[in-house]
């Protein structure tokens, strides 16, 4: 299996959705394309950096994804300097275990060094062992476990 890693273009726009939608369902098609559309169209989405690198396999489409940003800060790296961060990362399942997953770390550390940063940090949900593996055969080590909680006032 080929691929190759590249920066996330205009016309990767309907594909990148997809995958978002699938990563993040909770929200809906059309708020992911329009976040992805104003990304990728060089619009500030941010007051930090923001890149999304795609893996693109032999026949042209794209079998994953990462979005990395910068941020202030991380649990557990150094509160004085900037930190690369992984944002959201997918591969789609077929694709898996073929090192496109991996591939995308690389591109987006390679980034975040480019950017001064000395550190990479991401998340993955508790219960979300897949993602929680692969992260530690990159050489991630988890940090604190702990639950998010939230109100509507």
């Amino acid at each position: 299996m080929g691929f190759h890693v590249r920066l996330a273009q205009s016309a990767d726009l309907n594909e990148l959705t997809q995958m978002r939608t699938l990563l993040w369902p909770d929200g809906p098609f059309e708020e992911h394309q329009r976040e992805l559309s104003s990304l990728l169209s060089g619009e500030t989405v941010s007051t930090l950096p923001v890149e999304t690198f795609v893996a693109v396999g032999e026949t042209g489409a794209l079998i994953g994804f990462l979005e990395a940003g910068l941020r202030s800060h991380a649990d557990g790296c150094d509160p004085l300097r900037p930190v690369g961060y992984v944002e959201g990362w997918f591969v789609h399942d077929a694709f898996r275990g073929q090192g496109a997953g991996k591939a995308l770390i690389y591109a987006a550390e390679e980034w975040a060094r480019s950017q001064g940063c000395r550190e990479m940090a991401s998340d993955a949900l508790i219960d979300n062992e897949v993602s929680i593996q692969a992260h530690l055969r990159l050489g991630y080590e988890a940090g604190d476990r702990c639950v998010h909680f939230r109100k509507g006032l």
